[in-house]
């Protein structure tokens, strides 16, 4: 009698031990998972681009210069953070003509042209009111001319910017895609760049770069209007790039990479 109740209770035992293992297991499991896909949102950042092509007069078109795609998409991928491109309307996105010049694009920009996949990324942007911007550590505005157009007045894309900073994120723009940092407002309904040190396309490569005239308004004027520290590089089209805070602009094109690595090391330190 006495045995069988010892190994009736080793019995038992040996039941719930494993039942333990198994509800343990799945809950610690489901934690794992809970917990990368956590990890995975902190490390995604958001890469705005414009839909805008056409200029008042010019028969080029305008729209996202692609190597202010290309440079930055480069560094932050090389440092594991996800991508996701959205629009102010979602859906494909125009290339400025004048960007795809070889003068212009280098060997990185060339085998991304030559990525099927990488370009049908660019024929199915996000649009701006789909997203959440609570799942983003950053956001990052591309240039080209038409960014002027549906940047500054995409409510959406005001509302993503907000609200990432607000959570202590990061909004990084380069080019005309500071353009979208304009209607940018604090918590107490001030620019977000007052007093803030930033830089963004200057008058000066606005007139060397022919399209002063075709502009509805002048970047350098517009930030320097809502009491932003403009500042910019002596030379025009060289890389500058202007860290203040959460707020990382770009002067031009040839700062795209250098925005990049300034918002790694930034996301790297918080």
């Amino acid at each position: 009698m006495f045995n069988n109740r010892y190994l009736l209770n080793h019995f038992l035992y040996g039941l719930l031990a494993i039942f333990t293992v198994i509800l343990t297991g799945g809950y610690a499991q489901a934690s794992d998972q809970a917990d990368h896909l956590q990890m995975q949102n902190a490390r995604k950042i958001l890469v705005v681009m414009t839909n805008h092509s056409t200029y008042p007069t010019r028969k080029d078109k305008t729209g996202l210069w692609f190597t202010e795609l290309t440079h930055f998409y480069d560094v932050v991928h090389a440092a594991g953070y996800q991508m996701e491109f959205v629009s102010p309307e979602g859906g494909e996105i125009p290339l400025d003509e004048r960007s795809m010049k070889s003068f212009y694009l280098d060997d990185s920009a060339r085998a991304h042209l030559a990525d099927p996949a990488f370009m049908a990324r660019l024929k199915m942007t996000k649009s701006a009111n789909a997203i959440d911007p609570t799942q983003y550590q950053a956001i990052y505005y591309t240039g080209g001319h038409g960014t002027m157009w549906d940047f500054p007045n995409n409510k959406s894309l005001q509302n993503i910017s907000e609200s990432i900073y607000r959570q202590g994120g990061i909004v990084a723009a380069v080019c005309h895609g500071v353009a979208g940092l304009l209607p940018l407002q604090d918590n107490n309904g001030k620019p977000l760049i007052a007093g803030k040190s930033v830089t963004g396309f200057s008058n000066t490569e606005e007139t060397l770069s022919g399209i002063k005239s075709q502009v509805p308004f002048s970047l350098q004027d517009q930030l320097v209007s809502r009491d932003a520290r403009y500042t910019k590089a002596f030379f025009p089209f060289t890389s500058y790039v202007v860290t203040d805070g959460r707020i990382i602009t770009g002067q031009n094109p040839q700062s795209s990479g250098a925005v990049a690595e300034a918002l790694v090391k930034l996301l790297k330190a918080q």
